[in-house]
C-alpha cells in the first residue's frame, strides 16, 4: 500500500474526527458530575456539526473519483454525501436523546451513536466487499445494543433481540453471497468484479446467467433487511415500538439512507450484465414494499407502529429510482431519500417529545396536541405532509422525482402504483392530525413543554424539510454529484 499521503487523511478525515469525539465523550462520561451527563448530546451534536464543517471546507473528494487504503476506500461524492447525510442524522439524534429518561443521561448511549456513525460513514466509500461487510458490522452492531438499551423496559430489550436475531440471519446470507461472488469472480474490489473473466462470460453469453442472479439474490436478502425492504421488512415494526425513539427514528432514516447507497452502489457496478433481471426484481420489491407497508399502517394504534410501516413503505418508493435503471432515477432516489431524511427524523422527534410527555406512544393520546403544545402540533404537520407527499414540502419534490423517473424510464404502470399509494398513505397521516388537532382531552389546559436542545433541532429539520422543498436546485446538484460518483 505504501506510505500514507495527506490525500489518504482527508479521504478518512470524517472518521478520523468522529473517532477523537468519541474518545472525548468517553473522557467526559468518567470524570463529569452525573447530574451534568445529558450535556454530553450539545457535546456530541455540536462536535458533529463541526466535523461536518470541517469536511465540506477541506475534505471534499475531487471530481475524479480516487481510490485509496488499499483498494478499500473510494474517495468519491456519492459517500461525501451519504457521509454528511448520516452524520446530520446522528446530530439530531443526540439532541432528541438528551431528555429521554434512561438514554440521554448515559455516555454510552452516545459513544454507541458515534461507532455506528463512523460504521455507516465507511459504508458509504467502501469500495470492496471485505470493506462492505466490516462496515454493515459495524454499523449493525451499536444498532443492536441501542434498540435494546432500555434495560427495564420488556419491549426494548425484546427489541434489540429480535433486531439481533433477524440481523445476523440476513448477515449470513449476505456474506455467503460475497463469498460466492468472490470465488466466481476471483476478487473482492467492486470495481474490478466487472471485468473478471466470469463476468465477461455471461456478457457474451457463454455462461448461463442463473448462478449469478442466485448470488444477487443471497446479497439482496441483507440489504432488504437494511432498508425494511419487503420481504425482510418483518422486524421493522416490533423494534421500532420496543426501541428508544430517538432510535427509532436514527434507524428508519440514517441507516436505511446508507443501505440505499451501498445496495446502488454493489448492484450497479458489480452486477451490470444482469441490470435487467435485477431492475425488473427491484420493480416488484417496490411495488409489494409499498402496497404492504401502507395497507398495514392504516390498522396500526401505536404511532410508532405506524410510522415503521410508513418506512417501509417510503423505502418502496427510493426503490422505484433504482429500479429505472436511469441516471434520473438515481439522481430522484438520492435526493428522496435526502427530504425523506429529514421528514422522518421532525416526526420521530415530534413523537418522542409529546410521548415523555403524556406518557404513551398511542395515537389516541395525541389527543389536544395542538392546544397543550401547538408548536409541536406545527412540526408533526410540517412532517407529515412532507411524508404524505404535498407541497411546498420535501417530500413532494422526491415523490414527484422518482415518479417522473420511472415515466421516463417507460415504467408508467410503476408510477401510477406509487401515486395510489401515496394517497393511501396521506389518508393515515392525516388520521393523525385529526386527532391531534381536532380531538380534545381532560388536560388542553396544562402546556406541554419542549425542552431547548429538542425544540433547536426539530426546527433546525423543519427549516431543512420547506428548504429542500423549495430551493430544489443546490440540493438537485449534490444528488447528481452523489450519483454521478457510483460510477
Amino acid at each position: 500500500m505504501g506510505s500514507i499521503t495527506s490525500t489518504m487523511i482527508l479521504a478518512i478525515l470524517p472518521e478520523i474526527l468522529l473517532l477523537v469525539l468519541a474518545m472525548l465523550v468517553l473522557i467526559l462520561d468518567l470524570v463529569v458530575k452525573p447530574e451534568w451527563r445529558r450535556n454530553l448530546a450539545w457535546v456530541t451534536a455540536s462536535g458533529i456539526l463541526i466535523i461536518m464543517g470541517v469536511s465540506v471546507a477541506i475534505a471534499r473528494p475531487p471530481m475524479q473519483a480516487d481510490y485509496l487504503w488499499g483498494g478499500m476506500v473510494r474517495w468519491d461524492w456519492a459517500g461525501f454525501v451519504f457521509g454528511q447525510l448520516v452524520m446530520f442524522g446522528a446530530a439530531m439524534t443526540a439532541l432528541f436523546g438528551m431528555d429521554v429518561d434512561g438514554l440521554g443521561d448515559r455516555g454510552e448511549f452516545y459513544i454507541l451513536l458515534l461507532a455506528s456513525t463512523i460504521g455507516m460513514t465507511f459504508l458509504a466509500s467502501s469500495a470492496d466487499l471485505i470493506m462492505v461487510y466490516l462496515s454493515l458490522e459495524t454499523v449493525a452492531i451499536p444498532l443492536y445494543v441501542l434498540a435494546g438499551f432500555l434495560l427495564l423496559s420488556d419491549r426494548s430489550v425484546e427489541a434489540g433481540f429480535k433486531y439481533l436475531v433477524f440481523g445476523a440471519m440476513s448477515s449470513a446470507f449476505m456474506l455467503y453471497g460475497f463469498t460466492l461472488l468472490y470465488g466466481f469472480t476471483g476478487t473482492t474490489n467492486l470495481y474490478e468484479i466487472v471485468s473478471s473473466e466470469y463476468m465477461q462470460s455471461i456478457a457474451s453469453d457463454t455462461v448461463s446467467k442463473w448462478p449469478l442472479i442466485g448470488i444477487l439474490v443471497l446479497i439482496l436478502v441483507g440489504f432488504s433487511f437494511k432498508v425494511s425492504a419487503v420481504p425482510m421488512h418483518f422486524w421493522a415494526p416490533d423494534v421500532y415500538e420496543g426501541a428508544p425513539t430517538p432510535i427509532a427514528g436514527f434507524l428508519s432514516t440514517a441507516s436505511k439512507a446508507v443501505g440505499f447507497l451501498i445496495l446502488m452502489r454493489v448492484f450497479l457496478i458489480a452486477f451490470p450484465v444482469i441490470s435487467q433481471q435485477w431492475g425488473a426484481l427491484l420493480a416488484a420489491i417496490s411495488v409489494a414494499t409499498m402496497t404492504l407497508g401502507n395497507m398495514l399502517a392504516l390498522a396500526q394504534k401505536n404511532i410508532k407502529r405506524m410510522l415503521a410501516y410508513s418506512s417501509i413503505a417510503h423505502a418502496g418508493y427510493a426503490l422505484i429510482g433504482v429500479a429505472t435503471l436511469t441516471g434520473l432515477g438515481l439522481i430522484a432516489t438520492v435526493y428522496y431519500l435526502i427530504g425523506y431524511l429529514a421528514s422522518n427524523l421532525a416526526a420521530f422527534g415530534a413523537v418522542s417529545a409529546y410521548s415523555k410527555i403524556v406518557g404513551s406512544d398511542e395515537i389516541k393520546d395525541f389527543s389536544g396536541m395542538s392546544r397543550r403544545s401547538p408548536g409541536l402540533a406545527l412540526i408533526m404537520l410540517v412532517a407529515f405532509l412532507s411524508l404524505s407527499g404535498m407541497p411546498p414540502f420535501a417530500g413532494f419534490i422526491g415523490k414527484f422525482l422518482v415518479f417522473a423517473a420511472a415515466v421516463q424510464a417507460q415504467l408508467i404502470w410503476l408510477a401510477v402504483v406509487g401515486v395510489l399509494n401515496s394517497i393511501i398513505g396521506l389518508y393515515y397521516y392525516l388520521v393523525v392530525l385529526k386527532v391531534v388537532y381536532l380531538y380534545r382531552s381532560d388536560e388542553d389546559e396544562k402546556p406541554a413543554r419542549m425542552s431547548a436542545p429538542v425544540m433547536f433541532s426539530l426546527v433546525i429539520l423543519v427549516v431543512g424539510i420547506i428548504v429542500i422543498g423549495t430551493f430544489i436546485s443546490p440540493w438537485f446538484n449534490w444528488s447528481y454529484l452523489a450519483a454521478a460518483g457510483l460510477f
